[in-house]
């Protein structure tokens, strides 16, 4: 298996702070000096969707833009609703670099609009189409499968995340058909990378399968 060196980079939440920004830019030339050679970024780019936080997060992706692979996250679709910006067309997309088969999947859904519905959204098609894609992939490829929120229960990362857990609300849960999802490519798939919640997390699922899968939250 010969693939690219990549990184798999969560919630920069530009637009946040002067520091936040500036942690991110850093980050990103840091990136290019070393030569990675594709990246990935599993949503919530911009802190308030706005358009001009996602121009601010282009301008400082110059160097890498030829090697960028992004999905939304539900930051992303508050303010101008930057879902089409980030990732036009269908809600499960495919994307090939050296030696990696990448599934992109929008865990995002028009509640996102509202900053107290952050919860994901999954369909039970966007899983059937997700194993589909992983059909197609190159026997040595390494398969990755990326997507903003958690399919798998999480810890709460802060005070307001155990308030919504303590009183049952979805802002915080997994995924509704995460487990299906994880179940439905365990075998097809190497990596499932998300973000959402900003502690960095790492699963190994292995069910019957001689190739387990992975589940890493960048944090």
């Amino acid at each position: 298996m010969d693939a690219a060196r990549f990184i798999h980079l969560s919630d920069l939440h530009l637009g946040r702070s002067a520091q936040t920004n500036a942690v991110a830019a850093e980050l990103i030339d840091t990136i290019a000096e070393v030569g990675i050679e594709h990246v990935l970024v599993s949503g919530d780019i911009t802190d308030h969707g706005r358009s001009s936080e996602l121009e601010l997060f282009w301008q400082l992706a110059e160097p890498i833009r030829d090697r960028l692979t992004l999905v939304p996250g539900n930051h992303d679709r508050l303010g101008d609703d930057l879902r089409d910006a980030i990732m036009p067309g269908k809600r499960v997309q495919v994307e090939t670099a050296r030696g990696l088969y990448l599934v992109r999947v929008d865990s995002t859904g028009p509640h996102n609009r509202n900053f107290l519905a952050g919860h994901g959204r999954l369909l039970p098609e966007d899983v059937d189409e997700v194993e589909e894609a992983l059909s197609a992939a190159p026997e040595r490829s390494l398969r990755v499968v990326a997507l903003h929120h958690h399919p798998l229960p999480l810890p709460e990362d802060h005070f307001v995340e155990r308030i919504s857990s303590h009183f049952r609300l979805p802002f915080t849960e997994e995924l509704e058909l995460g487990w299906e999802l994880v179940q439905a490519i365990n075998g097809k798939c190497d990596l499932v990378l998300h973000g959402h919640r900003h502690s960095a997390t790492a699963h190994s699922i292995e069910v019957n399968s001689e190739r387990p899968t992975w589940v890493f939250n960048a944090g």
